[in-house]
Protein backbone atom coordinates (compact mmCIF):
# COMPACT_ATOMS: atom_id res chain seq x y z
CA UNK A 1 0.00 0.00 0.00
CA UNK A 2 1.03 3.70 -0.71
CA UNK A 3 2.76 5.07 2.16
CA UNK A 4 0.40 8.25 1.77
CA UNK A 5 -2.62 6.01 3.23
CA UNK A 6 -0.75 4.86 6.37
CA UNK A 7 -2.25 6.70 9.56
CA UNK A 8 0.15 8.02 12.25
CA UNK A 9 -2.85 9.79 14.54
CA UNK A 10 -6.58 9.64 14.60
CA UNK A 11 -8.35 11.54 16.80
CA UNK A 12 -12.18 11.08 17.33
CA UNK A 13 -14.16 14.06 18.93
CA UNK A 14 -17.34 12.42 19.61
CA UNK A 15 -19.73 14.79 18.97
CA UNK A 16 -17.51 16.73 15.80
CA UNK A 17 -15.79 14.50 13.65
CA UNK A 18 -12.61 12.81 13.11
CA UNK A 19 -9.28 14.34 12.27
CA UNK A 20 -6.82 11.74 10.46
CA UNK A 21 -2.78 12.52 10.13
CA UNK A 22 -1.19 10.37 7.39
CA UNK A 23 2.48 9.83 6.97
CA UNK A 24 3.38 12.47 4.63
CA UNK A 25 2.17 14.56 7.16
CA UNK A 26 -1.55 15.36 5.42
CA UNK A 27 -4.05 16.30 7.45
CA UNK A 28 -7.78 16.25 7.21
CA UNK A 29 -11.22 17.04 9.50
CA UNK A 30 -13.89 14.57 8.63
CA UNK A 31 -17.51 16.36 10.24
CA UNK A 32 -19.97 14.09 11.74
CA UNK A 33 -22.56 14.76 9.02
CA UNK A 34 -19.87 14.05 6.45
CA UNK A 35 -19.06 10.87 7.64
CA UNK A 36 -22.39 9.20 8.31
CA UNK A 37 -23.61 10.51 4.67
CA UNK A 38 -20.26 8.70 2.95
CA UNK A 39 -20.80 5.37 5.13
CA UNK A 40 -19.06 2.62 2.83
CA UNK A 41 -21.03 0.12 4.49
CA UNK A 42 -23.39 -1.89 1.99
CA UNK A 43 -27.03 -0.21 3.18
CA UNK A 44 -25.95 2.87 2.56
CA UNK A 45 -23.81 2.57 -0.74
CA UNK A 46 -27.36 0.61 -1.92
CA UNK A 47 -29.66 3.63 0.21
CA UNK A 48 -27.13 6.45 -1.82
CA UNK A 49 -27.32 4.60 -5.06
CA UNK A 50 -31.40 4.73 -5.30
CA UNK A 51 -31.25 8.72 -4.31
CA UNK A 52 -32.28 8.09 -0.65
CA UNK A 53 -31.00 9.44 2.30
CA UNK A 54 -28.38 6.87 4.13
CA UNK A 55 -29.21 9.37 7.40
CA UNK A 56 -31.32 10.10 8.96
CA UNK A 57 -33.65 7.15 8.57
CA UNK A 58 -36.55 9.31 10.50
CA UNK A 59 -37.77 12.35 11.17
CA UNK A 60 -37.35 12.01 14.51
CA UNK A 61 -33.58 10.84 14.77
CA UNK A 62 -30.97 12.16 17.64
CA UNK A 63 -28.67 14.03 17.29
CA UNK A 64 -25.42 12.60 15.74
CA UNK A 65 -22.28 11.63 17.46
CA UNK A 66 -20.05 8.64 17.36
CA UNK A 67 -20.69 5.82 20.32
CA UNK A 68 -17.09 4.02 19.55
CA UNK A 69 -14.99 3.89 17.17
CA UNK A 70 -12.00 0.87 16.57
CA UNK A 71 -9.18 0.18 14.24
CA UNK A 72 -10.18 -2.44 11.52
CA UNK A 73 -6.80 -3.96 11.47
CA UNK A 74 -3.85 -1.68 10.07
CA UNK A 75 -5.91 -0.31 7.05
CA UNK A 76 -9.25 1.51 8.73
CA UNK A 77 -11.76 2.20 11.72
CA UNK A 78 -15.19 0.75 12.13
CA UNK A 79 -17.33 3.50 13.67
CA UNK A 80 -20.56 2.79 15.64
CA UNK A 81 -23.00 6.04 15.81
CA UNK A 82 -25.39 6.58 18.56
CA UNK A 83 -28.10 4.99 16.54
CA UNK A 84 -26.39 1.86 16.76
CA UNK A 85 -25.52 1.88 12.82
CA UNK A 86 -21.69 0.49 12.71
CA UNK A 87 -21.21 -1.58 9.78
CA UNK A 88 -18.85 0.77 8.00
CA UNK A 89 -15.52 0.27 7.53
CA UNK A 90 -13.76 3.31 6.61
CA UNK A 91 -10.50 2.28 4.77
CA UNK A 92 -7.68 5.06 5.36
CA UNK A 93 -7.76 5.17 1.61
CA UNK A 94 -11.17 6.06 1.44
CA UNK A 95 -10.63 8.87 4.00
CA UNK A 96 -7.96 9.97 2.26
CA UNK A 97 -9.40 10.39 -1.22
CA UNK A 98 -12.94 11.91 0.31
CA UNK A 99 -10.83 14.34 2.33
CA UNK A 100 -8.42 15.10 -0.84
CA UNK A 101 -11.52 15.11 -3.62
CA UNK A 102 -14.47 16.48 -1.86
CA UNK A 103 -13.69 18.47 1.12
CA UNK A 104 -10.88 20.48 0.26
CA UNK A 105 -12.60 21.14 -3.54
CA UNK A 106 -15.76 22.01 -2.40
CA UNK A 107 -17.29 19.19 -4.89
CA UNK A 108 -20.43 17.75 -3.39
CA UNK A 109 -20.12 14.20 -1.95
CA UNK A 110 -20.48 11.28 -3.88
Amino acid sequence: MDEKYDVVELAVERTVGIKVTFADNYSAEIDLMTLRLICPCAMCRSLRERGKAAWPQSEGSQKLSIQDAQFHGSWGVNITWNDGHNAGIYTFQFLREIAESYLHSGLDLP
